[in-house]
């Protein structure tokens, strides 16, 4: 029954619920990336007012991913026990509360622990949001639509940056932790009247009414109803952690993992040192806020572009040419300094990085089965941000002993030459 509900998705043109879900995950994407690099965009703010060295900023960079790490891998998880809904509403609400109350932090202390109560949240959001897109979306299409609507992060990361540019200066650093905080708060109705559950997940759970939620998602899609559900063949009510290792998926787990593990450390470094980085070149605290801005605008472009590509040239060897080009322009990022093309470069950066990284999410959404793809998901994530953590504190360490930009890029551009041919050999029969 469920093949044959599936069948009719596949087969069948997107209809409104679709696109609504699309756009709404889309939404809690540009959140997510908005509640990421707030910190990012406030750190030279936060060092003056505080006089904070970059070991410290490191410190709490790596706390807030310390924190999606753990949402990725213990939170997300109960999305296939309880709903991908209901999991996006409680990580939009710790997220909109934790941000908040940032704007009011007093102490470098106080700072990492909201930061990590913060990326708790994000952490869930992503891996939740990835899963019920991957479930409403066709498989011909899957790719695309995973990826569009991860390219919310970047756009929210872009729009955060232009209004900390405006802001920050002028009225201070908190101001823009209440603005990302409420933006949270006001995006809850969004998700409880607008978002739809996934017509696999009851499927595949049977919770109370199931049936009844199932043919009324199927209606709004113009589909036939059930009259039945099919035998409930879920062994365990547990969460399924142990089958991401079993002997169908253990080696592209593992794949997967150190892929994740080496893009993360790499991206997270960028992400989080990119405006003090290009602010030590020489740029002003307005020009080098605008510098993340620019990567993270590349990114937007870089993921929808490796989406359209990876349907028409293969998933695995789309991402592993975006990774391995990533590389290349790290290793020799020393020749661009002091030109007029250093902004392209670092938008080209996010072009290329960031494309390949979110379709290592979408590897991660077709590996796995509806049972535990959140489960799978979340912790593909998970694993891989203990190399985001690692990434920033590193960095953070580097930059502190007096490494340049560029001897920083050429070190961090091993880990994501690696994570291009670990995904190019990724043993998944569910890939191309």
């Amino acid at each position: 029954m469920q093949k044959t509900t599936k069948e009719l998705i596949d087969g069948q043109a997107l209809s409104k619920l679709q696109y609504t879900t699309f756009f709404v995950c889309f939404v809690m994407n540009i959140l997510d990336g908005m509640d990421v690099m707030v910190i990012s965009y406030c750190a030279s703010a936060i060092a003056t007012s505080w006089q904070v060295g970059p070991e410290e900023l490191g410190i709490v960079f790596s706390s807030g991913l310390a924190g999606m790490m753990i949402g990725a891998m213990f939170l997300a998880p109960f999305a296939d026990q309880i709903g991908r809904k209901r999991m996006i509403l409680i990580s939009a609400f710790l997220m909109g509360a934790s941000v908040l109350m940032t704007a009011w932090s007093q102490t470098v202390t106080q700072l990492m622990f909201l930061r990590f109560l913060s990326g708790i949240g994000i952490g869930s959001m992503l891996a939740s949001t990835a899963s019920l897109t991957a479930e409403y979306a066709p498989d011909r299409k899957k790719d695309f639509w995973v990826s569009f609507v991860l390219s919310g992060y970047p756009v929210g990361a872009v729009l955060t940056g232009i209004v900390s540019a405006n802001l920050v200066p002028v009225y201070g650093w908190p101001v823009m932790f209440k603005l990302a905080g409420l933006a949270s708060f006001i995006c809850l109705p969004l998700i409880f009247f607008l978002l739809g559950e996934s017509v696999y997940y009851y499927l595949k759970r049977q919770p109370k009414g199931a049936l009844q939620r199932v043919n009324t998602i199927l209606g709004k899609m113009e589909l036939g109803a059930l009259e039945r559900l099919p035998k409930l063949e879920l062994k365990s009510s547990g969460i399924p952690v142990n089958k991401l290792l079993n002997k169908e998926f253990s080696m592209p787990t593992l794949q997967l993992w150190t892929a994740l593990f080496m893009a993360f450390g790499c991206l997270y470094f960028l992400i989080s040192w990119i405006p003090k980085l290009t602010e030590a070149t020489g740029l002003s605290m307005s020009l080098a806020i605008y510098a993340g801005t620019v990567f993270n605008m590349g990114a937007f472009f870089g993921i929808i572009t490796q989406g359209f590509i990876s349907s028409r040239m293969g998933l695995k060897r789309t991402v592993a040419l975006f990774l391995g080009i990533t590389g290349i322009l790290m290793a020799t990022f020393k020749l661009f300094i002091g030109s007029g093309a250093l902004l392209f470069v670092i938008g080209l950066l996010g072009f290329t990085l960031q494309g390949g990284f979110v379709g290592l999410y979408v590897v991660a959404a077709r590996i796995y089965p509806t049972e535990f793809r959140t489960t799978g998901l979340g912790w593909a994530i998970g694993v891989g941000r203990l190399g985001g953590v690692i990434g920033p504190a590193l960095g953070g360490i580097l930059i502190g002993i007096g490494l340049s930009m560029a001897e920083n890029f050429m070190i961090f551009s091993i880990p994501v030459i690696l994570a291009g041919f670990i995904t190019f050999y990724l043993a998944s029969t569910k890939l191309s």
